[in-house]
């Protein structure tokens, strides 16, 4: 149980917890991650029967998972110690993991939410549009994804390398979990209003944005790939159908102006397209998200060579194009050009010179990304150790 100041209700949430595990023969401890508090939290869940532990780093995702290192079972539990949560009914978590679940999430919707136990927005706002969002955007079919009564084999989450400090470390859980192809399932549980007089740390709008903004950095898809692919796509077909003439529609004329537009499309388009090839790529490598196959592929297919000739077929195009604006400004004598007809000239052989650079640079990056650093496995590092232990005995034999 992550605690800042739970003195009103710590004590009560440690000796329900003590007696669900006696009641049903679980051999297990009460670890309480106390995060600087300065009402007495610490010795009043000592006195009810708790371990704590604490954490100098502030956060909720910190103290829990300074909690979860400090913990000395095979599962852990997790839940506020603000008595919202049923910790009398862990029952239903501990029968799931001991059948294989690797994370099991509590849905509060589907247990029961009583009155006055979650404020309105978070109700029907907050969580289901963040759970929707999470549930989208990820393979995951969890219902409630801010739940925090939860439940997991210890090893299986420290694994995933959770390093939120903040409240959004709940979908990092959820989310580095589903990505990993772990065993997540989910429970009914049920929430009550919290024990306590003071307000609660969390605040709407600043966590929910937090949560949020983690969901989308990370999947580079729906943040970059999708939109840019649209956008892209968008000015493409703006962009030729405007080089040869405007289009009417009714009495809205579109002309060179939107062509112009439609080259800030297909640029910013192909840019963020080719940003969410780079994180996919720079997450893969460092371990952030698992490695995308279908990306692995590209990434080999479109080697560094074959990047620098698209980039240099661009170029040749625009510089194409740019040859025959400057033929149409000479058949004119080089003086004053109609921009009507000059700009569906220039425009397209200017797009096609800046994504030319875009590709090259692109190329060159993706490659310098897909250098493989040289990492030692455990393996390797037993057998270095073997090494070093067994020269050492030859040294000591010979003195």
């Amino acid at each position: 149980m992550p605690c800042l100041n739970e003195a009103e209700t710590v004590e009560i949430c440690v000796r329900k917890a003590l007696t669900c595990m006696r009641e049903n023969g679980i051999d297990g401890e009460v670890v309480i991650a106390d995060n600087g508090s300065t009402d007495g939290s610490q010795q009043l869940a000592r006195d009810a029967g708790a371990r704590v532990v604490h954490i100098d780093e502030k956060g909720y995702g910190n103290a829990l998972i300074g909690g979860v290192r400090a913990a000395r079972g095979k599962y852990v539990i997790m839940g506020d110690a603000d008595d919202s949560y049923d910790f009398t009914s862990l029952v239903p978590f501990v029968e799931q993991l001991r059948d294989g679940a690797e994370l099991v999430m509590g849905n509060r919707f589907r247990g029961g939410i009583a009155p006055g136990a979650m404020p309105p927005l978070h109700r029907y706002l907050g969580n289901p549009v963040l759970s929707f969002v999470g549930r989208l955007f990820f393979p995951s079919e969890i219902g409630d994804f801010h739940c925090g009564l939860r439940g997991f084999r210890r090893d299986s989450i420290l694994r995933l390398g959770l390093q939120t400090g903040g409240m959004e470390f709940a979908s990092e859980m959820v989310v580095k979990a589903t990505l990993q192809g772990l065993d997540v399932r989910e429970v009914p549980t049920t929430l009550s209003p919290d024990g306590r007089s003071r307000p609660p740390h969390l605040r709407s709008w600043r966590d929910g944005w937090r949560h949020l903004r983690f969901l989308l950095l990370y999947s580079p898809r729906w943040l970059f790939f999708i939109p840019g692919l649209v956008l892209m796509s968008l000015g493409l077909v703006a962009g030729a159908t405007l080089s040869f003439g405007p289009v009417y529609i009714g009495k809205l004329a579109f002309d060179v102006d939107t062509l112009v537009g439609a080259s800030a499309m297909v640029i910013i388009g192909f840019q963020a397209v080719l940003f969410a090839l780079f994180t996919k790529v720079y997450a893969a490598e460092e371990g952030f998200l698992p490695e995308d196959r279908r990306i692995r592929r590209l990434v080999d297919v479109v080697t560094l060579e074959k990047g620098l000739l698209a980039g240099g077929a661009l170029a040749v195009a625009g510089l194409a194009g740019l040859v025959a604006s400057l033929a149409h400004w000479g058949g004119r004598g080089f003086g004053e050009l109609i921009p009507a007809e000059s700009l569906r000239l220039v425009v397209p052989s200017a797009t096609a010179f800046v994504m030319s650079f875009q590709t090259i640079f692109a190329s060159l990056f993706i490659s310098i990304l897909g250098i493989r650093r040289t990492r030692e496995n455990p393996v390797d590092i037993a057998a270095s150790a073997a090494e070093e232990a067994a020269e050492a005995v030859t040294r000591e034999s010979v003195a």
